[in-house]
């Protein structure tokens, strides 16, 4: 990808703005909403009809899917899903599953016996406490056995359109490496993009900061040189020559 690098003139900055907020390893507020500017400008964001983790758009599908993608390769995850959803496509289908049989399907994903027990109390959990219906609120995903921060949001987002910036790895770095936030934890980012994202940038911020990671913002060698954000970031500014 080759993308112009917009001159440090192209913005204005309040003397001495950068100053407090870089010393605690943040943008000031001005530069965050100017960093996803751009981001919206040069990247994609959610395509027409984005489905649901793991291209399910359906709630308990996405959940199931969001439970196994966990430490697992995104092929081995739809190994894993298409094999469980070929046995059981309800919570009531999936509860009479015996234990050993679901760890058995989804083994591709990695970590199948402990996804098992999982899958198996959420589904109880869904049926005793929410009457069978996925709950669209974090704090109700969260209360599922097997979902965390990063899957509720995750869910709320693609399957329920929310206006959230689900974190993953790539979000993560992304955030940190440019400023947005600092945090050593995924959880730590989300409250701090929750936080310090504009309102108009929360509903497609994920998928901006996604595809910038993965295009641009790589872990290991950042293609800081085709870059549209190096004036502002702050990794780029301490790492330079």
């Amino acid at each position: 990808m080759s993308t112009p690098r917009p001159a440090a003139s192209a913005r204005t900055r309040k003397p001495g703005a950068r100053v407090g907020a870089e010393a605690e390893g943040l943008l000031p507020p001005d530069e965050v909403e100017e960093a996803f500017r751009r981001l919206k400008a040069h990247m994609p964001g959610r395509a027409p009809g984005a489905k649901g983790p793991k291209d399910h758009r359906d709630p308990f599908r996405s959940v199931v899917s969001c439970i196994l993608s966990a430490q697992s390769l995104d092929r081995n995850t739809a190994k894993a899903a298409d094999a469980l959803f070929a046995l059981a496509k309800t919570p009531q289908a999936l509860l009479a599953l015996p234990e050993d049989e679901i760890a058995r399907a989804i083994k591709p994903c990695g970590l199948y016996n402990t996804k098992a027990r999982n899958l198996k109390r959420m589904a109880q959990a869904l049926l005793d406490e929410h009457g069978g219906v996925v709950p669209q609120t974090r704090e109700g995903l969260m209360s599922l056995p097997g979902v965390g921060r990063k899957c509720a949001d995750i869910v709320m987002s693609f399957t329920f359109d929310a206006d959230v910036i689900a974190v993953d790895t790539h979000v993560h770095r992304v955030s940190n490496r440019i400023g947005l936030t600092r945090s050593a934890s995924a959880d730590g980012t989300a409250d701090g993009l929750a936080a310090r994202a504009p309102v108009w940038a929360q509903t497609d911020g994920h998928f901006w900061l996604i595809q910038f990671g993965k295009a641009v913002c790589l872990g290991r060698r950042p293609r800081c040189e085709s870059c549209f954000l190096t004036d502002l970031c702050l990794w780029f500014s301490a790492n330079r020559a």
